[in-house]
């Protein structure tokens, strides 16, 4: 199996888009990623695209052929992948295998999402699929419900508050005003995070991330070959995948996500690598209650601490380890089938040391965790520089 490498990234602004539509948004990622990697859509032999749910959201299936023809790659094979809202991530690591196999050499990724033409309350009622339909949506169990859930009983279990909630919302909006392609580019107070509006007790307003239109994409290669495409290539060191329960009613635990945990313990393995080698990491903070679970799934801070390391700083630009430097989802905003490539994205950008205002210092590896629904499908990459 070949070593895969990055050689180029690029995505649209995220927000809400009344300009461009889903083909738009999908094509202008594609063109500044293979613009990045300085290469044409010729050399390009395959594409995987991760949207959830571009059916319901704007009426388009058959994806995959309206990427193809709109990019002018026309006849490769592109493909559409589906998990919920690791979609984006799902389609990387297909498009990694496709590569590492040997089956393809230059293939291009890409996650979009078209979300805000229908009202709030239908888009809800779409990303409740990504749950158990039968038993959590059917019976109103909405995602900031099931968070909600995990939030009040990582509450009870180790003492978390809501102050250490808003204090993750408050970083990632510092990060997102540093990210010019963010849905929220504002920074906000400790105090106006714990005064928004409650939604489901006790996540509130400012502990959600928004809906959101927008797309990602990379441009990847074998790394044998990488240097000859792009001087400063990433190198991809591990792709792992793992399933937990849909529902949550059947989990052991509501405070800790199996598939994530399961997923970043085979990727350490397979890279020779530990959490602290990590200096810089982009999670799925689709609810502030998410990013800390993660950072305890991970192996950043120990079960039941991450919420304090989010108040006292540690997952800060400078801290122990800099969690969501784009902003996450809550600031970056969330098209959920473009998440998982946005995250692949801001990380490559970090390695080559062209975040701007947003760099981290002395940066060697890096790390995305990618989920879908409430944990259901969890999948995370690590990367290195490969220059």
């Amino acid at each position: 199996m070949r070593s895969v490498a990055i050689i180029g990234a690029g995505m649209t602004k995220f927000g809400e888009d009344w300009e461009r539509g889903f083909r738009e948004l999908v094509t202008e990622a594609g063109i500044r990623a293979l613009e990045d990697a300085k290469i044409s859509g010729d050399e390009i032999s395959a594409g995987y695209v991760g949207t959830m749910a571009s059916g319901s959201l704007v009426g388009q299936e058959h994806t995959g052929a309206l990427i193809a023809d709109y990019m002018g790659l026309n006849p490769i094979p592109i493909t559409r992948v589906e998990g919920a809202c690791a979609s984006g991530s799902l389609a990387l690591r297909q498009g990694i295998l496709a590569v590492s196999s040997g089956l393809h050499d230059v293939v291009v990724v890409g996650g979009v999402e078209k979300m805000t033409d229908l009202d709030t309350a239908a888009v809800s009622q779409i990303l409740g699929g990504a749950g158990d339909q039968e038993w959590e949506l059917f019976l109103g169990a909405t995602f900031p419900g099931l968070y909600a859930m995990m939030a009040r009983r990582h509450m009870h279990e180790y003492g978390t508050t809501e102050e250490m909630l808003a204090s993750v919302a408050v970083k990632n909006h510092e990060n997102g005003a540093t990210n010019k392609y963010a849905q929220f580019q504002n920074r906000i107070t400790l105090e106006t995070a714990m005064n928004s509006k409650m939604v489901a007790d006790p996540l509130k307003v400012m502990d959600c991330s928004p809906i959101t239109d927008g797309a990602a994409a990379v441009v990847l290669a074998p790394m044998e070959k990488a240097l000859s495409y792009s001087k400063k290539p990433i190198e991809i060191l591990a792709s792992e995948q793992a399933t937990g329960t849909l529902a949550l009613h059947d989990r052991k635990s509501l405070t800790s996500v199996n598939a994530a945990k399961i997923a970043s313990e085979r990727a350490y393995k397979k890279a020779g690598l530990t959490p602290k080698d990590i200096s810089v990491a982009e999670v799925h903070d689709c609810f502030t209650i998410a990013e800390i679970v993660a950072t305890e799934d991970l192996g950043f801070f120990a079960p039941g601490e991450g919420g304090k390391a989010a108040l006292d700083g540690r997952t800060k630009i400078g801290g122990d380890i800099a969690v969501n430097t784009s902003g996450g989802l809550k600031a970056t905003g969330h098209p959920v089938g473009a998440t998982g490539v946005k995250q692949a994205c801001e990380i490559s950008w970090q390695l080559r040391g062209e975040r701007g205002a947003g760099q981290v210092k002395d940066v060697e590896y890096g790390l995305t965790h990618n989920v879908g629904g409430s944990g259901a499908t969890a999948v995370v990459h690590l990367y290195k520089r490969g220059y």
